[in-house]
């Protein structure tokens, strides 16, 4: 089966979370990503990530690198950037996500390898890009989650600012270079001149504020933490409680209105002049919020989700087990298994994108350190055992 991205070739030197998240995307769409670590260093860190690590492998590592081949390189050697010249030269770009400062002073932006493959995409994903005051600063997630203002608007209004439960700045750093190397390559493919492709998770979370971004540019608005995860203006949409849980509510057209009072047993609530639109609820929110949750502290959330399914939008608040167990990820195919020697059998979840009548049948761990190295050698690039050899000689590989 001709997957998406078959005939697409990418050198990646990814360590962590997001350059792998960015790079599985496009190895389970097919592409031949070959991912390269540094032999001094012990490889990705991300190999070393507790709780689930046994040597140089972690349940960490395995769910962002799967579907790859894995060789070693040490750009500090002198003969190992005749090794990265010859993998861009057969390649259709060269991604990395280490520290802003460094693509330039390993070679791997550009300007170093065009003169190798004219048509090379070469993509980095840096926390503060390749320019700027801070660009050669190490970034986290965490970090952008602050900077960005998003830890200023998540969590109750009477704790300390909180940060997201998932890493969302590196998962959608990870997809915004995924896009752009394919865009460099897409171009590429049409002009014959490769290009840099600069994404920072700073720029990825300030892009991120989107709407939030223009209310205050062009408003002044300043928006704040609310109790029970409450949307802002659209009201009723928010966190309850119920008999045994918490479901989520959220009324977000004016249609939804007479249904969910009609559910809650309170079709007086319709036609009262405080709630009658959004406006009305939003500015008698105090009075409502009461009527409302003693309702659903009545019943519990199994209930409600049959009381409102179809009619109201609505959400159990799942735990990650609960989430994985919902019937909808085995009919969608967002389970994949891959097994390796230290882990044995395992699951993960799948991709998002699906290009139906296209889909990967079945999907490898990711790689041990360095585990292709002599084949990628050998085979891609035609080294004799004697070159591979003396490579190993100088710490190259």
């Amino acid at each position: 089966m001709t997957l998406p991205l078959d005939g697409v070739r990418v050198i990646a030197f990814s360590q962590f979370g997001a350059g792998p998240f960015g790079m599985l995307q496009l190895a389970d769409l097919g592409a031949d990503v070959i991912k390269v670590e540094d032999p001094t260093t012990g490889g990705d860190v991300g190999r070393y990530v507790p709780p689930f690590r046994q040597g140089q492998d972690s349940l960490y590592y395995q769910s962002f690198n799967r579907n790859q081949r894995g060789v070693t390189l040490n750009l500090r050697v002198p003969e190992a950037r005749g090794v990265l010249h010859d993998l861009a030269r057969v390649s259709d770009a060269v991604f990395n996500n280490l520290r802003g400062d460094q693509p330039e002073k390993l070679g791997l932006t550009f300007r170093h390898l065009e003169a190798v493959n004219p048509r090379v995409v070469c993509c980095s994903l840096s926390g503060f890009g390749l320019t700027g005051p801070r660009h050669a600063q190490p970034g986290y997630d965490y970090l952008f989650q602050a900077y960005s203002g998003f830890m200023s608007l998540t969590g109750d209004p009477a704790t300390p600012p909180a940060k997201s439960g998932v890493s969302i700045v590196d998962l959608s750093g990870g997809l915004a270079a995924a896009l752009g190397l394919l865009a460099g390559v897409f171009q590429a493919r049409s002009t014959g001149r490769g290009c840099d492709v600069d994404v920072s998770l700073f720029d990825t979370a300030i892009s991120m504020l989107a709407y939030l971004a223009s209310f205050n540019l062009n408003a002044g608005h300043q928006p704040e933490r609310l109790p029970d995860s409450a949307h802002p203006t659209l009201y009723p949409s928010q966190v309850f409680e119920t008999r045994d849980g918490y479901i989520v509510v959220t009324v977000m057209k004016e249609k939804f209105w007479p249904l969910l009072c009609v559910a809650l047993e309170r079709p007086d609530l319709i036609a009262d002049p405080r709630f009658v639109d959004f406006d009305a609820r939003l500015a008698h929110r105090s009075a409502l919020l009461p009527l409302l949750s003693d309702a659903f502290r009545a019943r519990a959330t199994a209930e409600w989700l049959v009381r409102l399914a179809g009619d109201v939008p609505c959400a159990p608040v799942n735990t990650i087990e609960q989430a994985l167990s919902d019937p909808a990820i085995a009919a969608r195919g967002m389970l994949v298994e891959t097994e390796n020697a230290t882990f044995g059998r395992m699951r993960h979840v799948a991709g998002a994108i699906k290009v139906v009548g296209h889909a990967r049948e079945t999907h490898a761990a990711a790689p041990d350190l360095g585990a292709d190295t002599d084949d990628v050698l050998r085979d891609l690039l035609g080294y004799s055992p004697e070159r591979i050899a003396t490579l190993r000689a100088t710490g190259a590989v």
